[in-house]
């Protein structure tokens, strides 16, 4: 499918919210996908990544998740510079607005006329993490969480002591976690922690270890690994697919 873009601006308690859609040229109504960056917003490979989904028939919001303490359209760069000032904010940032901004996307993507009102979730790094959270949303039916940071060590917010895996049991949709047994900021005992809490809280969900490092889906920087991105992905789709539907795209005109 052809795409097109958009900018919203989001109101949430805590701001406005600029968020770039990526949607389906061809007239009518699609599934909608809350997509979450990595710590440096939206980029070159967050956004082509979007465009990836958009692409195979679904309404793509991505929002930018430092948007109270940055400037509209401030994209980090992947330096350490970028990496440091990311890192500052993932922790400066209040988890409550973290929360908000989920659902100011989720209730976003359900009003939309161009989307069916199913939704779902995915993110890469500590947009996996938000899409974690995002998954405790009764709305979100699948959710992907590309390598989520921080789950293991509740460092997401303000006083890292986030709820994370304890209110695991509020997800109600299905999940599909992926993870790179190489990646330095995951250990063994986080994976570990994550899929202890997923299995007791009976959450559906399916699990996939790769020999990968952190970021290995990026296609930027020596960590990519385009075969595994591609299984990957096919994975995602495959679920979005399943549990929110192709749409109804509408082919007279």
């Amino acid at each position: 499918m052809i795409i097109k873009d958009e900018v919203a601006e989001i109101r949430t308690p805590y701001g406005v919210m600029r968020t770039v859609i990526y949607r389906p040229q061809a007239p009518g109504c699609y599934p909608g996908l809350v997509f979450f960056s990595e710590i440096f917003q939206i980029t070159g490979p967050i956004a082509r990544a979007a465009m990836m989904f958009a692409g195979h028939g679904m309404v793509v919001a991505v929002p930018e998740i430092y948007h109270e303490l940055e400037e509209p359209g401030t994209v980090l760069a992947y330096d350490q510079e970028g990496s440091a000032r990311g890192n500052a904010h993932k922790t400066a940032k209040e988890l409550a607005s973290y929360d908000a901004d989920a659902a100011a996307v989720v209730e976003f993507l359900q009003n939309d006329p161009g989307c069916t009102g199913h939704v779902g979730a995915a993110g890469f790094c500590i947009g996996g993490h938000l899409a974690y959270r995002a998954a405790f949303h009764q709305a979100v039916r699948a959710t992907v969480c590309f390598y989520p940071t921080d789950l293991h060590k509740r460092g997401l917010g303000r006083g890292m002591n986030d709820d994370s895996l304890q209110r695991t049991a509020d997800i109600g949709g299905e999940m599909l976690m992926i993870w790179g047994r190489q990646d330095p900021h995951i250990p063994d005992d986080g994976r570990v922690a994550a899929y202890q809490a997923l299995s007791s809280a009976g959450v559906c969900f399916t699990w996939h270890e790769f020999n990968a490092q952190h970021a290995f889906m990026r296609d930027e920087g020596h960590r990519y690994d385009p075969e595994l991105a591609r299984l990957c992905y096919s994975l995602a789709l495959g679920l979005f697919q399943r549990r929110l539907g192709e749409g109804d795209q509408n082919t007279d005109s």
